[in-house]
Order: structure tokens, then C-alpha cells, then sequence
């Protein structure tokens, strides 16, 4: 029973190891136009690393539609792109 205990302790302290790992890598980038009915974002952003993409201007999709009430043309921001269901898609704003 002993072993048991030492096997899930060990295999919970690395989980929490591993839990930066996932954490969202954030971007920073300069709102150049909000689509509010195609529900995009023009954003001229800094290199996406996790997309091993270069700087440059870009169209994204919204997960939320809230988010463009967020954002306005100029705006320096903080977000993170991901693929969701084929299309670049910004998941988090800040």
C-alpha cells in the first residue's frame, strides 16, 4: 500500500511539474481594425512562437464575440492564437 502511496505522490508532484508547460503564451500586438461583423481582429503582432510565425499583420478569428467589444482600432494588447478547427483563432485577450 506504501508503494502505491509513493507512486500517485510522485506522479502528482509531476503534473504540477509539467503544469507551466501549458500555459498560454501571450502576444503582444497593435489592434489595427475591429470586424464586428465578421467577427475578426486585424492585429499587427509580435512573432507567434507557438505557431512558429513571424511577425507581421494579420486577420483572426474571435473565440468570443465579447472580445471586440475589448478591443479598438490603435490599442496595444496581449493575446494568445490558436488553431481551432483550421482557422488562427485568438482565444485571449488582454
Amino acid at each position: 500500500m506504501s508503494k502505491i502511496i509513493k507512486t500517485l505522490a510522485s506522479a502528482c508532484f509531476a503534473l504540477l511539474l509539467a503544469v507551466p508547460a501549458f500555459a498560454a503564451d501571450f502576444t503582444k500586438g497593435v489592434v489595427q481594425k475591429v470586424d464586428e461583423k465578421g467577427q475578426k481582429l486585424t492585429i499587427k503582432h509580435e512573432e507567434l512562437t507557438n505557431l512558429d510565425m513571424p511577425a507581421m499583420t494579420m486577420v483572426f478569428s474571435v473565440a468570443d464575440p465579447a472580445m471586440l467589444e475589448k478591443a479598438a482600432e490603435g490599442q496595444s494588447i496581449e493575446f494568445v492564437v490558436e488553431r481551432v478547427r483550421g482557422k488562427l483563432t485568438v482565444t485571449e485577450l488582454k
